[in-house]
């Protein structure tokens, strides 16, 4: 090991003592992370999209025989008593309990649902773990919360629950502060999305997290994903005939638009890159959340296959950027569509992993 290598502790003992799975080219796993269920009222973030997560969980997942993942912060305890969430939430926890049926159903538990560790009466108690571990093959996944790569936030996240709870329920709550997380802090997002991409190249393993509510595939984010594909076209181009050229120059126009709208939404340290060293090395994967303003993304795992997909209202007649293809799927007659942002196989991701790290 380089003498400048930097060490990870905690994330070493994540991947250590991680419940461990195996995934097969049977295997199809959702994992959904970030859904900050609350009391049903105006400030719980869960209820825009609530309707989506169930009639996608009940009409698309169950019936094709998905097992889940849910990668913490599923409940809002911070705002939020657990017996308000459950009280409100009994259908959602119903379909989550279904896909023991499937497969398996496993929770991990984030800084924002933490508290669950102390109470025997949780309905998902027995699938609650801190972090999980694919063996696909040779190779491994480890999937966790995220922010157990904050060293502060790791060491005293049970000190400064009682008073984070005080502040958020009783301050926070009526005045309509929206969710005090890292997610709305840029820097400490790209800072801990830095540390757990060092470790993962360090492991030669692949970290599947949530926590900072930013999509990632292979360690790209949305803005990185947009320049690349820009540039792959461009590429194209040269080598193209006519109808193929004009095709492509009207998809770069589409895509310049996209991360023109990117730069215009938030301040430029909100959009730092996913990549973290010269190299863009496929380590680190998110699967955003469930909060979203226009729908939520997801990770699916099927077989040898590793996809984000984002799931929104079909009425909202909105474009959506995929590298494979723009084709939405409209889910029934339920108003709701899936699309496949991008997608790639477990066995290219950890060849050059194994070759770039």
């Amino acid at each position: 090991m380089s003498p400048h290598t930097k060490k990870h502790p905690h994330l070493d003992r994540l991947l250590k003592r991680a419940k461990s799975l195996t995934l097969d080219h049977s295997s199809k796993v959702l994992i959904l992370s970030d859904l900050h269920m609350g009391n049903g009222g105006r400030l719980d973030e869960f209820r825009q999209n609530s309707e989506l997560v169930k009639t996608m969980l009940e009409r698309y997942y169950l019936p094709e025989k998905y097992s889940l993942v849910l990668n913490g912060d599923i409940e809002e305890l911070f705002k939020f008593s657990l017996e308000s969430i459950a009280c409100r939430w009994s259908d959602v926890y119903d379909l989550f309990l279904k896909f023991g049926q499937n497969g398996f159903l496993w929770k991990t538990w984030g800084n924002h649902d933490a508290a669950l560790l102390d109470n025997k009466e949780y309905r998902l108690a027995s699938s609650l773990v801190e972090s999980l571990k694919f063996h696909y093959e040779d190779e491994t996944l480890l999937l966790f919360h995220g922010h157990q790569a904050a060293l502060f936030m790791w060491q005293t996240c049970s000190m400064l629950s009682r008073a984070v709870i005080f502040f958020l329920r009783y301050i926070a709550k009526p005045f309509g502060i929206k969710n005090f997380s890292v997610a709305y802090n840029s820097r400490q997002r790209f800072a801990i999305e830095q540390s757990i991409y060092e470790f993962s190249n360090q492991s030669k393993i692949v970290s599947i997290i949530g926590h900072t509510h930013r999509p990632l595939f292979e360690s790209l984010s949305k803005a990185d994903f947009l320049n690349y594909r820009i540039e792959e076209l461009c590429r194209a181009y040269s080598s193209a005939d006519g109808k193929k050229r004009a095709a492509i120059k009207l998809n770069i126009g589409e895509l310049k638009s996209e991360l023109d709208g990117c730069y215009k939404k938030g301040k430029v340290t909100g959009l730092r890159s996913g990549i973290y060293n010269n190299l863009t090395i496929p380590s680190v994967f998110n699967s955003g959340c469930t909060i979203g303003k226009r729908g939520i993304t997801a990770l699916e795992i099927e077989g040898s296959t590793i996809r984000l997909v984002y799931w929104y209202n079909g009425r909202q007649n909105r474009k959506y950027i995929s590298e494979r293809s723009n084709q939405a799927m409209a889910l029934d007659s339920t108003g709701f569509s899936r699309i496949v942002l991008n997608e790639d196989s477990l066995d290219y991701v950890f060849s050059r992993l194994h070759l770039l790290a």
